[in-house]
């Protein structure tokens, strides 16, 4: 795991380009604090900068930029692949002699055998890297499957330039390009900076399993060599024919194995353990290696958030060696001004701070840990796909007028009203009913019920602020994303159809996102098992009752996890990875909210219109509604750009 930079500009620039290169990765350096190299062809004009986190081989033979054994290429690359050892095997006997036992030498290798595509399609791992090509003097950009390693690109006066982190940008002499207005109201719809966007005019995120390939800095063509709509459409027209025992055998192999191979390091390992499905699954199946399992949980002291009880259990029973830190509100919210440094663009889900926390006390025991990340997008986990199937046969049983009207109906209650009614009875109603926030809830759903149909009730169950143009200045209602990608979804149920889009858009754009930059804020590797693209051809054979059934999500899942964890140790309503900010924006934080927010403030800034804004302030304040996630976009818009303003 590394940060990666680099320029691609007139050829004959010299020696100074190298220096910029190094400048660019020192920017980044939480990303890599081991080495910092860099490299340059001068005649050519382009130059990498690498910033190092030693995960497998810590000597010099693992030091990047790496050229190849022939010179023909040069690679700088963040990530790590999981199968070089296998790729190593079948390279040797055709000739290929390596130096160390680093994956990045096995890549090379693998693209001087094959060439880059081919050699791609055969990586199996996390990645983001440039390669350059000095045979045909092409500057190639490859990104994985997933997105899990993120790459930004653009260009700067005369230069394509390229980096892990927008951070890096700040090294270039006059870099300061204009907050892209279109970038702003869609965050504001979905909470992060979606698909290709960044927040800056005139550059863009690479897309997942995309390869750009730039033969001069102003030409280029980007092209995909993975598309998970290929797969699922592949998925559904080869339906899984055996018993269901004989699937989950076949899901639990292919998990183990996707587990043992993102075990494979030179330093120490562990897992995030939240005691949910898919942590815990990771776990059991890590303690399935024979290897002893280092699991990591934070608990909050607050009794409603706090999930720590379950972690503890789960990891009790598996015998792990387990880590545990209770976190007081006053000791997280100390951490709230990291959030805006800790991501180079604007990004607004909470869970941010959780994550950056366990990320942070894990650090101090360990370099790599493992995630349940990607389980609720393959397999169906979370609850809007219960609630979209039911009001999608609702809404095939009555008109959908009807249905809208009903919408009309719960939202004349106001939520306090709900809050209230179901806080007397709480002590009487089973735990699976004693929910958080029930009237935002319910009217949640009534804007879902209030729709036009499907396709827009989705598009309103993942969006933040409906109408962004009312709150950000002088924008127009932007086109949203999920038009494009709902056009090459699969033709499949709703619930298949929700986790494409979920796994394309918000999996990516935010879960990913969130996790990148947590995790390597405080130099940290995370790896994804859940997210090996082996899993998501079998998860898309798979019936849709292996999935969602009896109003629980990931039933394949929990089957291979009941194998190995008692179910009553598992079986709970999901209650996500939150912290109590609604009411700590009422309290403790009240006065970093409100300069944050004030109007005078948001007016000159010019980002904004403050009216909305303080409107929905002042509902907060006064408890009769929970705005916390819109009004922690604007937080975290204003908190970053303080940051970006101090460098």
């Amino acid at each position: 795991m590394c940060g990666i930079t680099g320029l691609f500009g007139p050829p004959g620039e010299g020696a100074a380009l190298e220096s910029l290169a190094q400048a660019m990765a020192q920017r980044i350096a939480h990303r890599g604090p081991d080495a910092a190299c860099a490299w340059a062809d001068g005649a050519a004009g382009v130059a990498f900068g690498h910033r190092r986190l030693a995960i497998v081989d810590l000597t010099e033979t693992g030091l990047q930029p790496m050229r190849s054994a022939s010179g023909r290429y040069v690679i700088c690359y963040n990530g790590e692949v999981y199968n070089f050892c296998d790729l190593r095997a079948e390279l040797e006997p055709l000739g290929h002699r390596f130096r160390g036992h680093s994956d990045t030498e096995v890549m090379l290798a693998a693209i001087e055998q094959w060439g880059l595509v081919p050699a791609v399609n055969r990586l199996n791992g996390m990645f983001a890297f440039a390669l350059w090509d000095a045979v045909e003097r092409r500057l190639h950009l490859v990104r994985d499957r997933f997105g899990v390693k993120p790459l930004l690109y653009g260009r700067h006066r005369g230069r394509l330039v390229f980096a892990s982190e927008a951070w890096a940008f700040k090294a270039l002499e006059g870099f300061a390009p204009s907050v892209d207005r279109e970038a702003v109201a869609l965050y504001l719809l979905r909470g992060c900076i979606p698909g290709g966007k960044a927040i800056f005019e005139g550059f863009a995120k690479l897309a997942p399993g995309h390869i750009l390939t730039a033969s001069a800095p102003d030409r280029w063509e980007i092209a995909p060599y993975w598309k998970l709509a290929d797969v699922a459409r592949a998925g559904l027209a080869d339906p899984w024919t055996g018993s269901r025992g004989e699937a989950i055998d076949a899901l639990e192999a292919l998990l183990a194995d996707s587990v043992a191979r993102r075990m494979i390091a030179d330093v120490p390992l562990g897992v995030f353990l939240s005691g949910g499905v898919d942590s815990s699954t990771v776990a059991a199946l890590m303690k399935k290696t024979g290897q002893p399992v280092k699991t990591y949980t934070i608990g909050f002291t607050v009794d409603a958030y706090n999930e720590a009880d379950h972690a503890r259990a789960v990891a009790a029973h598996l015998g792990t060696q387990h880590t545990e830190l209770m976190v007081s509100p006053e000791e997280a919210m100390a951490a709230i001004p990291l959030m805006g440094p800790s991501y180079d663009e604007p990004f607004a889900d909470s869970s941010q701070l959780p994550t950056y926390l366990v990320s942070r006390m894990a650090r101090h025991h360990v370099t790599v840990c493992l995630t349940g990340d990607g389980g609720d997008e393959m397999f169906g986990g979370y609850t809007r796909y219960f609630w979209a199937r039911d009001i999608a046969r609702f809404g095939g049983a009555v008109p959908w007028p009807a249905v809208q009207a009903l919408g009309h109906v719960i939202a004349a209650v106001p939520p306090g009203a709900y809050d209230s009614v179901l806080g007397a009875l709480a002590p009487i109603l089973p735990r699976a009913l004693r929910q958080r926030d029930v009237g935002d809830k319910l009217h949640k759903l009534a804007a879902l019920l209030r729709t036009d149909g499907i396709a827009a009730m989705y598009r309103s169950l993942v969006s933040l602020y409906p109408d962004p143009a009312a709150i950000v200045a002088d924008r127009r209602r932007p086109l949203d994303p999920l038009l494009a990608v709902e056009r090459e979804a699969p033709d499949a149920d709703l619930v298949r159809r929700m986790m494409y889009l979920d796994a394309v858009t918000y999996m990516n754009d935010d879960i990913l996102t969130k996790v990148d930059r947590a995790s390597m804020a405080v130099s940290l590797e995370a790896r994804e098992p859940l997210l090996d693209y082996r899993l998501a051809a079998l998860a898309w054979r798979l019936p849709l009752d292996l999935k969602v059934a009896g109003g629980r999500g990931k039933i394949a899942l929990r089957e291979v996890l009941y194998r190995h964890v008692p179910q009553a140790l598992i079986e709970r309503p999901k209650w996500g990875f939150g912290v109590p900010i609604h009411e700590w924006l009422r309290g403790p934080m009240r006065d970093w909210a409100e300069g944050l927010l004030d109007a005078a403030r948001l007016r000159a800034d010019g980002f904004f219109d403050p009216v909305p804004i303080r409107v929905l302030w002042d509902e907060h304040l006064s408890g009769r509604r929970n705005w916390q996630h819109r009004l922690w976009a604007i937080l975290m818009f204003q908190s970053w750009r303080e940051a970006w303003a101090r460098g």
